[in-house]
């Protein structure tokens, strides 16, 4: 446990930490880079690009740094980064790594400022930290190896079947190359891939979308095709039925944990339904009897992932119904039968029909589609614990 001092100390660099704000981050993976290039096998390089991980990063140091007097209230946030750590199979060895380059970063920006005592706080207050996240991670890289069908580390799959979803995502069913079993998982989880291909200039560690119901024999992935996104384009383009893949066992602190009497609506735009198919093929499975409903928006027909699939469930399932956004409908796209309503998803058309007072929400989708779905269900007088949300990548806060 630190000391008071320590505390104190540390607190007393939360106005350098803001006025540094993200150049702070961005100076710490450029130095990390230069120095540890092996490094670059481990992080979204695209993240780097794009600003987004600078940013996560230095939003939980801040956090850390003004909660350090009570690190309970990061619980959810250590939770959710741990996670993600044993999907890339991160070691004690790298929070050293990690470690020593903050220091180093914090010497460099603000020399007059990183007086020994203010480094040796830091020291402490990353080792706590660290500490933190090495005995969580611990756990969970012994409980996915101690599930039935479970592993530890790396393990090799086959490509069995590789389906085209719509025009921007691609769905990738993923069986055991040993023939074993695979453990269950909480559907909205994702499942850890890590590629290797002399097409790739570096190793990559991706998190995808568990988009089907647990049945300890294979897993499907769905994979949506970004612009500029390195692994997406790989898997894609050069990743065929047949081939082998490198894969971690799934995670994530987002998944459907409700008993079967809770109504449940699943909300999504574009690639965010992925992990709610996982929690609908469960419902279904599962013979949910309370009401559920998949809203979701996309831009139109083209670009609508699973619509035969939800179709033939909804006429299967009496307590499912559905209804579909498309922003600009195309041409082939008839109303009634592919969408029910044009535009961006308006929730409040359906605000009677979606809640109750045991409702749970469950949402995933572009950081401006989920805050509005929020805001939204907050302004309705929904509670935040009847909120689950995702989002892709690096955590932001709605």
């Amino acid at each position: 446990m630190l000391d008071s001092r320590t505390r104190e100390i540390v607190k007393s660099t939360v106005p350098l930490l803001e006025s540094a704000n993200t150049a702070l981050t961005q100076h710490f993976y450029q130095r990390m880079f230069r120095d540890n290039p092996e490094l670059k096998d481990v992080f979204n390089l695209s993240n780097q690009v794009s600003g987004r991980q600078p940013a996560a990063l230095f939003n939980a140091v801040l956090a850390y740094a003004k909660n350090i007097d009570n690190p309970a209230v990061l619980a959810s946030a250590v939770e959710r980064i741990a996670q993600k750590h044993t999907g890339f199979a991160i070691t004690p060895a790298q929070y050293d790594i990690v470690g020593h380059h903050l220091l180093e970063t914090i010497k460099e920006l603000a020399p007059d400022a990183a007086t020994p005592e203010v480094i040796d706080a830091w020291a402490q207050a990353y080792g706590a930290l660290a500490g933190l996240f090495i005995g969580r991670e611990e756990q969970l890289y012994q409980q996915s190896e101690q599930k039935i069908g479970g592993w530890r580390g790396y393990r090799d799959f086959i490509v069995k079947d590789k389906q085209v979803e719509s025009a921007v995502i691609t769905s990738f069913l993923l069986e055991p190359k040993d023939g074993g079993a695979v453990m269950d998982f909480l559907p909205g989880q994702y499942l850890n891939l890590h590629l290797v291909s002399p097409k790739l200039a570096n190793n990559e560690y991706r998190q995808y979308s568990l988009c089907q119901a647990p049945n300890g024999k294979t897993y499907r992935i769905a994979v949506k095709r970004e612009p500029n996104g390195v692994a997406s384009n790989f898997m894609h383009d050069e990743v065929h039925v047949g081939d082998s893949l490198q894969v971690l066992p799934p995670s994530g602190d987002f998944f459907m944990e409700v008993g079967p009497e809770i109504p449940v609506v699943l909300i999504s735009g574009g690639v965010g339904q992925t992990p709610m198919r996982a929690m609908l093929d469960q419902l279904i499975k599962h013979k949910h009897t309370a009401a559920i409903h998949w809203l979701h928006a996309c831009e139109d027909g083209t670009q609508h992932a699973f619509q035969k699939d939800i179709q033939a469930l909804r006429q299967a399932n009496s307590n499912l119904t559905t209804h579909i956004w498309y922003r600009t409908p195309g041409e082939q796209d008839q109303a009634a039968e592919h969408y029910h309503s044009e535009g961006f998803m308006n929730l409040n058309q359906l605000k009677d029909s979606i809640t109750t007072p045991n409702t749970h929400y469950y949402f995933c989708g572009p950081l401006p589609f989920m805050a509005m779905v929020k805001e939204t269900l907050v302004g309705w007088g929904v509670s935040d614990d009847r909120l689950h949300y995702e989002v892709f990548g690096p955590h932001e806060t709605l």
